[in-house]
């Protein structure tokens, strides 16, 4: 994501306080939060929801717009729209150009500059007044984030508390893209600085969530951006969630609309997270990790010109991510949330101002939130904790396939249970367990098909009337392509053979001389009449 620079940036001003003595919780957010209390005494789901562990249970799904501070016109944030609008992720902060180590928003303001020049420090406390937050965001695609040029450890972190202290933030955004994700050195100073800061603030009783915000393809994290979420669990980070932008997908979409290739890019990434954990010795549940997970599009015509984030995309988005208790939603942006005026005739060009598509009286942050009826600073105090799930244990007489068992071999194609979900192999594997957390799908022989549904029973293979092939005999001699029966399903012959019971062909499919039909096989068998 980016932002737009003006042609004109403010003088540079001299370092000072910010105005606001002490965040103040206004009598809306305050009713929020009891509520939120209140709907977890309950056991219920109202603005909170509840999952398995201590990090899930303190997380309050929230939604957050992002707001280009910097972009022309100005965006009234600290006036919402709607309720949707009331929380915001304002960006960017990056390096100044003339000293790396000093924060600015977007190179054009200091922060005393957009003090002066935007008003900032006073919009955010009208904001405030009115039961809105900010998290504010470091980095992005156009300018150098802190990390990038400021090599004075000591500095990197000041620069970051600067930034926190003044605005008094409870939560940060990370957004780490380009040539950032592959800056490995850049990459190690921001996690060490980012884990000092944040102990530092826990130490004193002060909250620091820190969300990393990561390009993302259907398939996933990129090695680099892998690379970049370990860099931070290996320097200690807590972090709060990885936020994936879920746009731009250009090629790798194939013919999938945008929302079931977010929803792909989604799944990829918390298989990623599993894994990266695990690497990190914390083990975390499933709804866990997708709490830890944010998913931010961007609103109409994306920066690719054939993809488009429709509205039926985001519903579509936003009915997946309450169904798996994502942490997060945001938008890029709230600028662009509008449909296009009339002056505005390239619709293909994207806009700063409006989304490109005719929206009617729906907006993408209306649409997107729903659900998502937290706050980031309700979230800011949560602290993972380790919470392996407990395996399910799987039950023969209630699963639709065999159980998987590491002495066995299974071919292409092969569906099996485990820990109570039904994978599907992509190629011929053996002893490889299919729940293994991998980085990368091409690491493991299964596809995860999806749960055992209730009252599943066992799986009856497809059967044939008696002669319709002879029934296999022990001493008879079969050559390749030869069929059989045996208790009624048929086999086929993959090479001569004398003495091999077909009965093995599921325990060992690859030795075996025999290979079942398949259902579909023999359903054009049982539909063709018989000569």
């Amino acid at each position: 994501m980016s932002g737009v620079t003006p042609a004109s940036p403010s003088t540079v001003m001299p370092a000072a306080s910010g105005p606001h003595a002490g965040k103040r919780l206004s009598p809306l957010r305050v009713s929020i939060a009891v509520g939120a209390i209140a709907a977890l005494s309950l056991g219920t789901f109202v603005a909170v929801q509840s999952f398995d562990s201590a990090h899930a249970d303190t997380v309050s799904p929230w939604f957050a717009g992002y707001v280009d501070v910097t972009a022309t016109p100005t965006y009234a944030f600290e006036t919402p729209a709607q309720p949707a609008d009331q929380d915001v992720v304002l960006s960017f902060v990056v390096a100044s150009t003339d000293d790396p180590c000093v924060p600015t928003w977007g190179t054009a303001y200091t922060l005393d500059g957009a003090s002066k020049d935007l008003d900032l420090d006073r919009r955010l406390a009208r904001l405030r007044q009115a039961g809105g937050d900010a998290v504010v965001s470091f980095g992005g695609q156009r300018n150098d984030e802190l990390a990038s040029g400021c090599t004075d450890p000591a500095a990197l972190q000041s620069a970051y508390a600067s930034v926190i202290d003044r605005y008094e933030l409870s939560t940060i955004d990370l957004d780490i893209e380009g040539s950032a994700l592959s800056d490995s050195a850049a990459g190690e100073r921001r996690a060490t600085a980012i884990a000092a800061l944040q102990q530092a603030r826990r130490d004193k009783g002060d909250d620091l969530a820190v969300w990393l915000t990561l390009p993302v393809a259907p398939s996933g994290l990129t090695e680099e951006a892998t690379d970049t979420v370990a860099q931070m669990l290996d320097a200690g980070v807590d972090l709060a969630g990885i936020n994936v932008m879920t746009m731009n997908y250009g090629s790798s979409r194939g013919t999938e609309s945008m929302a079931d290739a977010s929803i792909d890019a989604l799944k990829a990434t918390h298989r990623q997270l599993d894994a990266l954990y695990s690497q990190a010795d914390i083990e975390l549940s499933d709804a866990t990790l997708w709490s830890k997970i944010g998913a931010t599009p961007m609103a109409g015509q994306n920066d690719v010109k054939g993809d488009v984030f429709g509205l039926a995309d985001a519903s579509a988005l936003n009915a997946f991510a309450q169904q798996q208790g994502l942490g997060r939603m945001s938008l890029w942006s709230l600028n662009r949330d509008a449909t296009c005026g009339p002056n505005y005739v390239d619709l293909k060009r994207v806009s700063d101002a409006c989304s490109g598509i005719d929206q009617g009286d729906q907006t993408f942050a209306g649409l997107l939130s729903a659900g998502f009826a937290g706050h980031p600073d309700l979230s800011a105090s949560s602290v993972t904790t380790p919470d392996a799930d407990q395996p399910v244990v799987d039950d023969p007489a209630t699963s639709p396939y065999p159980i998987w068992a590491a002495e066995s071999s299974y071919l292409k194609g092969t569906k099996i249970v485990w820990h109570g979900n039904v994978y599907q192999a992509k190629w011929w594997t053996r002893g490889d367990t299919p729940d293994d957390p991998v980085l990368n799908e091409w690491e493991t022989p299964w596809t995860l098909v999806g749960p055992v549904l209730p009252g599943e029973k066992p799986y009856q293979a497809l059967t044939l009337p008696a002669g319709t092939y002879p029934d296999w005999a022990g001493a008879s001699v079969y050559d390749k392509d030869d069929r059989v029966l045996f208790d009624g399903v048929p086999y086929e012959s993959k090479w001569w053979n004398q003495g091999a019971s077909p009965e093995a062909a599921s325990a060992d499919p690859d030795s075996s001389p025999w290979v079942p039909l398949t259902d579909d096989e023999i359903s054009e068998l049982l539909a063709t009449p018989a000569a």
